[in-house]
Order: structure tokens, then sequence, then C-alpha cells
């Protein structure tokens, strides 16, 4: 038996890296269903091999995953998130998390309900019956005032949203997958790079804007969550972070890296998830009658206590979450030799794990490209292996937003639900991929009054 894995052949110089770049969705699944569950690629200067079996998710995520670290596939991503929770490793990482981990306790995050929820209101004051509206536009803008009033203990302008908005486009099209970028530095003097670092720039100067506004007021400023933590300081990240840069414990750049990472990284996902469940809902009419009958049902505006009762909700954006995973690939590196499914995988190999691939894989799931929110019902779930999905990551590393992103997404689809049918009117979606999966183009909903 070879110890080599198979893998598609690739062209000189750029190996497989043209063909991901065109289209990384279809060449994901293509080589998928040809290769099976170990599959060596030649995506760039190290061996790269992507594993397509949630058993082998579970071993890189759970049992061994201190053998698997954070890769630096990109010296711009250095440039944009530094050393946040997203990429620090080690001593660094476990520090952070445990520093940020009150901001994101059980109680903390369910207090957040009636912020989240007025947010959607003003944002729906600015609808009417018969609107047109890019939806993910209007998502996007309001998870940004959510995840700065909920992380960062404060309330953040429209011109600094629309400031925000405008300066992810640069952001993404640094990072879509390109053969030829794959090996020009971030700080080669090219145009791509040049709005890339200005667009850096801005948005650390928003942050900066929100960090001086509450200095000084980290230790008494009212928590948008309450007391839900018993606490008689305010426990936001922001809060929490300027309180450790008063002892020593964190330096400026500290403090920029963990809210660039939060300010990007925690809205942009769950704005992602929104879109892509409003799109499949108005795309399927009897799901949709189904979850307006379950959101109508609720007495007043939706709270956390309620979201634990909203069962078809819940299916539906977990079947949403399936079929269009806003992170449709976690890439890990192997620290040591390792072997998986009888193959070697060198040390400072790089590792993918495709959630794209193994979410919609009719080895897991039957029919799997249908948008069947049912499936997500406890005794079907509980016939598949647990890491069939995984849309947060899993093991240590998971997202540590990811039971505040989950409420955040059912309060706003709630809230919303109650007031408008929306009907979709743009093209058949295309994807692009950046950091995250995007549409290529506008989601336009037209809006109805109910």
């Amino acid at each position: 038996m070879s110890t080599r894995p198979p893998g598609p052949r690739g062209e000189p110089v750029f190996g497989n890296g043209r063909r991901y770049s065109r289209d990384p969705f279809s060449f994901m699944s293509d080589v998928a269903d040809a290769y099976g569950d170990v599959i060596r690629l030649d995506l760039g200067p190290r061996e790269t091999y992507m594993f397509t079996n949630p058993r082998d998710v579970e071993r890189v995520l759970v049992s061994e995953w201190a053998a698997y670290g954070k890769p630096n596939l990109d010296d711009a991503v250095d440039d944009l998130l530094g050393e946040g929770l997203l990429m620090s490793e080690g001593d660094r990482w476990r520090r952070q998390r445990d520093l940020a981990n009150p901001a994101f306790h059980a109680r903390r995050i369910a207090g957040l309900d009636d912020a989240i929820v007025g947010h959607t209101r003003e944002a729906m004051a600015d609808w009417s019956d018969g609107d047109r509206i890019d939806v993910q536009l209007e998502l996007a803008r309001l998870t940004v005032r959510v995840i700065v009033t909920a992380m960062f203990g404060t309330d953040i302008t429209e011109e600094r949203v629309k400031t925000v908005q405008e300066n992810l486009e640069p952001l993404g099209r640094r990072f879509e997958p390109n053969a030829i970028r794959a090996v020009i530095p971030s700080w080669a003097p090219t145009r791509e790079n040049r709005q890339f670092h200005d667009a850096v720039a801005t948005l650390e100067g928003v942050i900066d804007d929100l960090v001086a506004r509450r200095r000084g007021t980290e230790e008494t400023a009212p928590d948008p969550a309450g007391d839900a933590v018993d606490s008689p300081m305010p426990m936001d990240l922001l809060s929490i972070l300027l309180r450790a840069h008063e002892r020593g414990e964190q330096t400026e750049g500290d403090l920029r890296d963990e809210l660039m990472t939060m300010l990007l990284a925690g809205h942009d996902t769950t704005a992602l998830a929104l879109t892509y469940t409003f799109y499949l809902l108005s795309q399927h009419p009897e799901a949709k009658e189904r979850f307006q009958r379950e959101v109508d049902a609720l007495d007043g505006d939706p709270t956390a206590a309620d979201v634990r009762d909203l069962t078809f909700t819940d299916r539906v954006l977990s079947e949403a979450m399936r079929l269009y995973p806003p992170v449709y690939t976690l890439f890990r590196e192997t620290k040591v030799d390792t072997r998986v499914a009888g193959y070697r995988v060198p040390e400072g190999s790089l590792v993918m794990l495709p959630q794209w691939v193994i979410h919609r894989s009719d080895r897991w799931y039957d029919d799997p490209l249908t948008f069947d929110p049912d499936r997500w019902a406890p005794e079907r779930a509980a016939e598949r292996p647990r890491f069939a999905y995984f849309p947060f990551g899993a093991g240590p590393r998971h997202c540590i937003g990811k039971q505040f992103s989950l409420l955040e997404a059912k309060l706003i689809l709630a809230t919303v639900g109650r007031a408008f049918d929306f009907a979709y009117e743009g093209p058949d979606l295309d994807l692009r991929g950046s950091l995250t999966m995007h549409p290529d183009h506008p989601v336009p909903m037209r809006l109805t009054s109910r």
C-alpha cells in the first residue's frame, strides 16, 4: 500500500492552484468524489492534504488537536488579525481565551437578547412594505451594531458602520484564492495590496475610536447584558481587555488584535448564515410557512428563553449552515509526522477540513443538496457521525462565539420573520471564496409587511 495519498495531477509551476482559484467549491467537491478520504493537493509551496471523513475531522480538531497548529497561510492574515484569538497559538492563545471567556458566559449572552432585538427593530424601521433590499448588506450592518454593543460595550454611529462595510470589500478581495497572489508578499506595492493596507488602517481607526470612548469607563459603564454574571463591573470583551491592560497584562497591540478579530469575525459569519437562511426560506415556501407559524406564536418580541422553544427555526438555521457554511474550510498545520487512514502526512504539511464537502456528502446525508430542515430532528441527526457537521469548528479551538452567534441569529430571524415576508428576486446564487464564503452579487429581497 502506498504511503502517499492520491490526488489530482497539477500543471507546472501552479500545481492545482489555478483550478482551485477559479472555483474552490467545485474543485473541492470534484477531488473528494474522485479520491476519497485523504487527498494530496499541490496548492502552493507546502504539501496540502484534504481530509473528507468525519473520523479524521474529529482526530484533527479534538482527540489529537495539539498535534495540529494554526498555519500561517498568508502574511496578509497577520497584517489583519495579528495574534488575536483566531490566529494565536500555545500559551498566548490559552491566556487570551481564558481572559475572554467571561464575555461569552452563557448567562451574559442570554442577557443580550434585548439589545439584539432592539438593534433589529431599529434596522427594520427603515424597511417598508414593498421595499427591495440587499439582505446581505442590511444584515451585515445590523450584525456590526450588535457585536459592537455586545463585545465593545458601546454603540457605533451609522457613519462608522458604513465605513466598516465599505472597507470589507478590499479585505475580501485580498483573501480570494489566487494562484499568482499566493507568491506575492503583502508588502509588495501592488494596487491590491495598497487598497488592502488602506482598508486595514481605516478599520484600525474605527477600533481606536471605540476604544477611546470606553477608556475610563471599563469599571463603571453599564453592561448591555446587565448583571448576568453577577459582576459589579461590565464584562464586555473590551472592558475585560482594558482592565487587563491597566494591570500590565495586555499591550496596545494585544488590544488591537483581539478587537479587530472580534469586529470582523464576530459579525461576518452571523450575517452570512442569516443571508443564506433567508435565501433558502424564500426558495422553499412550505418551510417558510412553518417557520412563520412558529415565530408568530411568540407572545411579543422574542427572548433568550423563547429561543429554546423555536425548534423548527433551529433546524432551519442548522440546515442553512450545512448547505452554505460561512466558513467553508478549516486549515491546520501538522506539528509532527502523522499517519491518517494509512497515509503519511509529513510535519509542516497543510491540512484542509472542508465543511463545504463534508456537509454536502451523500455518504453522511440523504439527498444532500436538498434543503430539508427536518433532517435535524433528533432521531435523524443521531444517525450521522458527529463531525459530519462542524460549522463552528470543534474541540478546544471551537469558535468562542458559537452560542452568542446562534442566539443572535435566531432572535434576528424571529424578529424579522414576525414583521415581514420576503421573496428573493436575484439570480441563481453564485458564491466566491475568501476568508469566508460570500455571495458573488447582491442578494435582493422584496419585503411584504405581515
